[in-house]
Formats: structure tokens, C-alpha cells, sequence
């Protein structure tokens, strides 16, 4: 066994022993024993689990080298702000999902993001196709899915995810990390990181609030698959649009027709 990996696991095991005794529930909830670099381990699982699957479809890059290169642009302005802390750490590699009945995107630990291209024809300008990215990459910035896999799995099972006891069974739950859902605290703060980047670029600050608001007003009584993963707490428009106005509000470009323009770069 090597030093970092003997050393990670007397700190596991300290920090177990911690706590049994305190004998408190939430306190799983708050530490993350993975190492930033297990992240990009385990959403290289995700991807590969993804990718690997028949049922989906990932627009070929070289094929559709347009829009890739158009979505790519929009995550190099959200790195380029070097707010990310981990903005070296991890891969930030995007996969388009061809599916038009799937409004969705999802960013798994490490950084591997996917969009589908239901969720990229439904929206209407690049600032709420950049929110929702944002908002996405923010999860995997700050490390919500390994988050809660320790909620959800605790120290033992974690421990052999990290020291490789059983592959399959990693690959399983990497697989299930993609419909992982976040609970209030993530899903705000991942709104926020969204609002606080956006504005550092020369997009409108607010667009993943316009992306909430015309699926609120759409939805007509049918969940989005957005939100079978993203749960809507109350007052999320309203929250994002607060902290636009707590910054200053400073006015942003929608690129909207822009957008129209490249989407239809997208295979039907």
C-alpha cells in the first residue's frame, strides 16, 4: 500500500471513529473523504457506463464538429472567468445526447458533461443554455455527486469504491451517480455559482432562471426530466434574481438569435 493511500485511510478511520461517537447524523452529510482526483476516476465510470449504453445516442464530435464547437465555446467562457477551482482538476469534456424527448443535462463528478439535444432545442437564447451548464458544472465543481455518494453509501462502502474491493460494484453505483438527485443547499449554491459566473462573461447573469420560468409556465402538470433530478425548491427564480441585484445588475446579452442560428446544426 502506498504512503497517500495508508495515510487517507487512518484519516477514514479517525474520522469514523469521530463519528460513532458523536453518534451524529449529519455529519456525513458535510465531509467528502474522496480526493479531488477520485472525482475524475469515478466520472471516467459514469461515462464509460453512459457511453457504453445502446439506449444512447452521443452525436459523433467529428460529425458535428459545428455545434460541438459552438457548446465548447460557451464552456470556455465559463472557464475563462477562473472562478473554478478545479478548473485544471478536471476533464470539463462535453458529449451530446441525440434524444428530442429529453429535456436534460447532467455534469458528472470530474467534470464529463452531457446534454441532450431535447433540452438544447426546447431552450431559446445561449445565456439559458450557458445557465444550465453552469448550473451543471457547478455540481461537479463542488463536488455534489461524491457528496452524496457519502450520504448515501457511508465510510464503509466508500472505502473499498476508493481501495478497488469490487469493481462492479463501482461500476454500478457510478452508473447510478446520473440520476443522482441534489437535495435544496446543492441545488442553490449550484444556482448561484451559475448567476456569479455568467456575470464575470458577457452573458445575461440570469439565463438559467429564464430556462426555470418558461419550463414552470410549460409544464402543464408533467415533471420535466430536468426536474426528476433537479428538484425545484420555492423561490428559485426569485433567489437567482436576488443575488443578479446583490452583485449590481449588470445587464447581459441573451445572443438569442445567435443560438437559433447554430441550433439548427443539431441532427433531427
Amino acid at each position: 500500500m502506498s504512503i497517500f493511500k495508508r495515510n487517507l485511510l487512518i484519516w477514514i478511520l479517525i474520522s469514523s471513529a469521530t463519528l460513532w461517537i458523536s453518534a451524529c447524523s449529519s455529519w456525513i452529510g458535510k465531509v467528502n473523504i474522496f480526493p479531488v482526483e477520485n472525482d475524475v476516476a469515478l466520472g471516467k465510470q459514469v461515462a464509460g457506463s453512459i457511453e457504453n449504453d445502446p439506449s444512447m445516442i452521443i452525436l459523433d464530435s467529428a460529425q458535428n464538429a459545428k455545434i460541438y464547437g459552438y457548446v465548447y465555446g460557451i464552456r470556455d467562457s465559463i472557464l475563462a472567468t477562473n472562478l473554478l477551482e478545479h478548473k485544471k482538476d478536471f476533464v470539463w469534456r462535453i458529449r451530446l445526447i441525440k434524444n428530442d424527448t429529453v429535456q436534460n443535462a447532467f455534469c458528472t463528478p470530474g467534470g464529463f458533461i452531457y446534454v441532450y439535444s431535447g433540452l438544447m432545442k426546447y431552450l431559446e437564447s445561449e445565456d439559458q443554455l450557458a445557465g444550465v451548464m453552469g448550473h451543471e458544472m457547478a455540481h461537479a465543481e463542488k463536488r455534489h455527486s461524491t457528496d452524496a455518494l457519502t450520504r448515501e453509501f457511508g465510510v464503509t462502502l466508500l472505502l473499498e469504491l476508493i481501495f478497488g474491493a469490487d469493481k462492479a460494484q463501482l461500476l454500478r453505483i457510478a452508473t447510478n451517480l446520473a440520476q443522482l438527485s441534489y437535495g435544496r443547499d446543492a441545488e442553490t449554491e449550484a444556482d448561484n455559482c451559475s448567476v456569479d459566473w455568467l456575470y464575470a462573461t458577457s452573458y445575461n447573469p440570469t439565463g438559467a432562471a429564464g430556462f426555470f420560468e418558461k419550463m414552470e409556465k410549460e409544464k402543464k402538470g408533467n415533471i420535466p426530466e430536468f426536474l426528476s433530478t433537479h428538484p425545484n425548491p420555492g423561490n428559485r427564480v426569485q433567489n437567482m434574481k436576488q443575488r443578479w441585484e446583490t452583485k449590481g445588475k449588470k445587464a447581459g446579452s441573451t445572443f438569442a438569435e445567435r443560438y437559433k442560428t447554430m441550433i439548427k446544426y443539431l441532427p433531427n
